[in-house]
């Protein structure tokens, strides 16, 4: 996930591309297997029928050492010829082509690539950047081609029969993964869909958890908010933990959380809000010289937010923590040791101006930040008081945690919308806020007053914006949207809850389960980056808030 691109086809319509079309005019039916991140599309013209199964494929210990992108074709009826097109591109120079004695490879910057297929598939144009094939199926036959990389390491040569056979383990291992989770509720099937999407999101090699597996994709067509999510932030990470402990899931989030406690403790002092998925900076933000999606540029690869001070980090990291001990788990002396530092650094830091959750460019006293620090020293005193982190400073971190509620009560409630406001001194609104109902924060029924004003003023429908102002700039926030319907559970309306979140789904439907970071609510197009961990984390989130809060 943090290599440079083989293909960039949503950027340039001219970009590279690994595509496997019809030769005549087609209609298609996709799906994932259940329970499962391979991918069936069936393709059907005038003259017949074919299935094409698509498998980023693993073995049974899990990750491949190895890339290994697998594509199966196989004739249903009649017959439908194949046009197969491999173009490759290189962001770090030109496209190497080397006929090494094994394989014809070629050479993209750090990436060793080839393309595998039998002698079904009729090549009929190979050069250093470019090859073109056909493939003509019938009924009952078919055949496997693939494309295999390694990044900075030797590639592996499978036999194509190995490789198509990884398909069907990789799909068993995605099944079995998925029955090992816990939950039995409502709205079970979305539920694992968001979870499977999550794995994905899982970079094996550290631990890190992307934010999305795609850079650059526009949140408004034509607009530049065109930023590269393929990152680690240490907010999404921890929601991702939370979320996959909660649906049952043990390894990923004991390997997530393992790497953040490790990275937050190399950092020096003042931990970041993102990192590269390797625990180093993130590189400078710089503009790819491409079109863009539907003309939507900027493009930018690397992100700015790495300059940023936002608080409510510390909320995030220690709620997860929380979470993580609540759940029966250990924390080791040097996450211990950490999560105490974290604390003091709150009650240091929390009068600072920041960004804010939506990484804005003017800092301000952000409600959401103070809040975050108020939850931050709320459950460091509740570690502390159950021996699960030293608690020298216990007392400190009591005290200072009721002074930022008071504070928050006092400079950022707007009386005229009788709500938590977006941030100390104005009467803006920020859909963020409707996360505060699960940390039990609440007094006065001012977060119920806070709920009602986001819904009137930020919401169309199920869907909501992010804060006031939004929707002249942006699609509606896939996650604020789960954010509302968790508002209204954890507020003690679950049935209203239940109801939004089946509207929601409806709204959301129409990309197999795999959500983007933002929606149109005008055209119900998606926008921005995807598989968005944040939308599919919340999602999850929602479903179990309904759970959690039945009866």
């Amino acid at each position: 996930m943090d290599s440079p691109p083989l293909f960039n086809r949503m950027h340039d319509r001219d970009g590279g591309r690994f595509s496997i079309t019809p030769a005549e005019h087609f209609k298609i039916e996709r799906r994932y297997r259940e329970n499962s991140n391979v991918l069936e599309t069936t393709f059907i013209t005038e003259k017949g029928c074919a299935r094409v199964t698509e498998s980023l494929n693993s073995g049974i210990s899990g990750r491949l050492p190895w890339c290994e992108l697998a594509r199966r074709i196989e004739g249903l009826s009649g017959s439908v010829e194949f046009q197969i097109r491999l173009n490759p591109i290189c962001a770090r120079g030109e496209v190497i082509r080397a006929d090494h004695p094994n394989a014809k490879i070629r050479y993209l910057g750090d990436l060793t690539t080839t393309f595998c297929h039998d002698d079904q598939v009729e090549i009929t144009l190979d050069t250093d950047d470019h090859t073109e094939a056909t493939y003509v199926t019938t009924e009952g036959q078919g055949t496997c081609i693939a494309l295999l990389a390694a990044d900075r390491a030797p590639l592996a040569i499978p036999r194509l029969s190995d490789i198509d056979a990884r398909i069907d383990l990789s799909d068993r291992e995605w099944k079995r993964w998925a029955a090992q989770l816990t939950y039995d509720g409502p709205f079970a099937t979305d539920l694992v869909r968001c979870a499977l999407s999550l794995k994905f999101l899982l970079f094996s090699e550290t631990g890190a958890i992307a934010a999305a597996a795609t850079a650059g994709l526009p949140e408004r067509i034509g607009g530049d908010k065109n930023y590269d999510y393929r990152f680690a932030w240490v907010r999404d990470a921890a929601y991702t933990i939370k979320a996959l402990l909660r649906a049952g899931a043990l390894s990923e989030p004991i390997a997530a959380f393992g790497w953040l406690v490790r990275t937050i403790e190399a950092d020096g002092l003042e931990p970041k809000v993102v990192y590269t998925l390797r625990g180093k900076e993130v590189p400078n933000e710089e503009v790819i010289q491409v079109p863009g999606y539907l003309g939507s540029s900027p493009v930018r690869r690397g992100n700015r937010a790495k300059q940023q001070l936002q608080l409510s980090c510390y909320g995030d990291f220690l709620e997860t923590a929380f979470l993580f001990a609540k759940m029966g788990h250990v924390l080791d002396p040097a996450a211990s040791k950490l999560l105490a530092r974290l604390a003091d650094q709150v009650v240091e830091r929390w009068r600072l101006k920041d960004s804010g959750i939506w990484e804005l460019e003017e800092e301000n006293h952000y409600t959401f930040s103070k809040i975050g620090c108020w939850l931050a020293l709320d459950r460091a005193v509740r570690l502390a008081d159950e021996g699960h982190i030293e608690g020298r400073r216990r007392d400190t971190w009591w005290t200072e945690r009721d002074i930022i509620r008071d504070w928050i009560d006092e400079n950022c409630w707007s009386a005229e919308k009788q709500a938590y406001s977006f941030y100390a001194g104005t009467d803006k609104l920020d859909a963020s806020l409707l996360l505060v109902t699960r940390f039990e924060f609440d007094r006065d029924d001012r977060m119920r007053m806070t709920r009602q004003a986001i819904e009137q003023e930020l919401a169309v429908g199920p869907l909501v914006y992010r804060y006031s102002g939004a929707a002249q700039e942006e699609g509606a926030f896939v996650a604020c949207s789960c954010w509302l319907v968790e508002a209204y559970a954890f507020l003690g309306e679950v049935d209203r809850a239940k109801e939004m979140l089946g509207e929601l789904l409806k709204r959301l439907g129409n990309n197999f389960g795999i959500l983007n970071e933002q929606i149109d609510p005008a055209t119900g197009a998606g926008l921005g980056n995807m598989p968005q961990g944040l939308s599919h984390l919340a999602l999850l989130h929602a479903i179990f808030s309904i759970q959690e809060n039945f009866g």
